[in-house]
């Protein structure tokens, strides 16, 4: 009998094969502590219902599921609904996961935060709730991803954090990652790791997935009572995971409802051009989890590139590898080009922004189309809003450089 995607992982953090921890001796004893206590919070009423109330007063959801006429008309396919994360405070969803764990940093009595960021949306998220929990904050990005996303930076600093710039290996979200763990266990016993994604140790992947199914909650109610039934397919872009699994997982019993996730293809899947897992990745272990990852045959990790600064990382969360293996979700890719097409595309359409991150799946909501009905309905993740990105878009699509 198959096991349930809601009984996993199990007690030591597999997904099947995939999944453990795998760490220094020296941080095993926090990840038990985290695990515990958030086994504890899971059953703890008002531990929820500050988290909810948070999420609806601070953070502004439930988001809106908008039915996106005009790119429907255009793409001349299934209706497209969009699930506007992008509308939540600090402009993605992100903020869900932030606050989930910085509540469970109290519980633990933790003074101090750190945090890793790619496009700088989790380290806007964290150093938001720091500020709003009045907590040290200190932020590691690759100082690559610094100068793309410069808008962030600044934006964490007037938050109040400590924005580190790392300048090891390719200086992108790799990087940033392994400072983050230094400094851990370096500082482990008054500081608690505000992990961005589904990603890492047990119990990170099953953490954020957690913090992050309220995006397919609320997307399942809102498309009952909309069109009295449930979507015919579901989209996300995937870099380490979070949204996607946010949104898939409530749906995963529904037999029915396809799940498509969408790596970053980067300029095509040659070897350090891309940050697609499942085209010619492999089984490894990269930063305290074994999942799919890019590596070269003596197992060193692969140099990775994406526009898009949230999907350019080389391993994806452990539980998108099992749900590959079972064939419940289904995984590809959008390149640079495509992704910026339809970044531009939908600004035009829809008068909506999108991050560079998001406009992975709607390229391949652009290529889905013309396979469907009008009698379908497709639900796409809207992630991320593009203000980061704005600036580095136009660059690209003005013809001033190549992506």
């Amino acid at each position: 009998m198959e096991t349930k995607p809601d009984t996993l992982p199990d007690a030591h953090g597999h997904f099947g094969t995939y999944g453990g921890m795998f760490v220094p001796e020296t941080l095993m004893a926090a990840l038990t502590e985290l695990a515990d206590e958030y086994g504890r919070a899971k059953k703890d009423d008002r531990f929820q219902s500050e988290l909810e109330g948070l999420l609806r007063e601070y953070c502004g959801r439930p988001t809106p599921l908008y039915f996106a006429e005009r790119w429907t008309e255009k793409l001349a396919g299934p209706k497209i609904y969009l699930k506007r994360e992008d509308l939540l405070h600090t402009g993605a969803h992100k903020i869900n996961n932030a606050l989930g764990q910085i509540l469970l940093a109290k519980r633990l009595g933790k003074s101090r935060i750190i945090a890793e960021t790619g496009a700088g949306q989790h380290g806007v998220a964290t150093a938001t709730v720091a500020a709003r929990f009045g907590m040290e904050c200190v932020i590691y990005m690759g100082a690559v991803d610094m100068e793309r996303q410069h808008l962030n930076v600044v934006r964490m600093q007037l938050l109040g954090a400590d924005v580190r710039a790392v300048t090891a290996g390719q200086a992108t979200l790799k990087e940033a990652v392994n400072e983050a763990m230094r400094d851990w266990v370096t500082n482990v016993r008054n500081t608690h790791y505000i992990l961005g994604s589904a990603l890492g140790s047990h119990p990170y992947p099953m953490m954020v997935r957690d913090f992050h199914r309220v995006i397919g909650r609320e997307a399942r109610a809102q498309i009952l009572e909309r069109e009295e039934r449930l979507p015919d397919a579901l989209v996300a872009c995937v870099g380490g995971g979070s949204n996607a699994i946010g949104l898939f997982h409530p749906f995963l019993g529904d037999e029915g409802v396809r799940m498509i996730g969408v790596e970053a293809g980067g300029h095509g899947i040659k070897e350090g051009e891309h940050a697609a897992r499942f085209q010619g990745g492999k089984l490894g272990v990269l930063q305290g989890t074994k999942t799919y990852l890019l590596a070269d045959e003596d197992g060193q990790i692969q140099l990775t590139h994406s526009v898009s600064a949230g999907l350019d990382y080389a391993a994806v969360g452990p539980e998108h590898a099992w749900l590959r293996d079972q064939g419940r979700v289904e995984y590809t890719y959008a390149t640079d080009d495509e992704a910026l097409a339809a970044f531009k595309e939908l600004c035009e359409v829809e008068g909506i922004i999108p991050a560079l991150e998001t406009a992975h799946g709607l390229a391949h909501m652009r290529k889905l189309a013309p396979e469907m009905g009008a009698d379908q309905i497709v639900i796409v993740n809207l992630s991320g809003r593009g203000d980061k990105d704005v600036e580095q878009a136009a660059k690209y699509l003005l013809g001033e450089e190549e992506a």
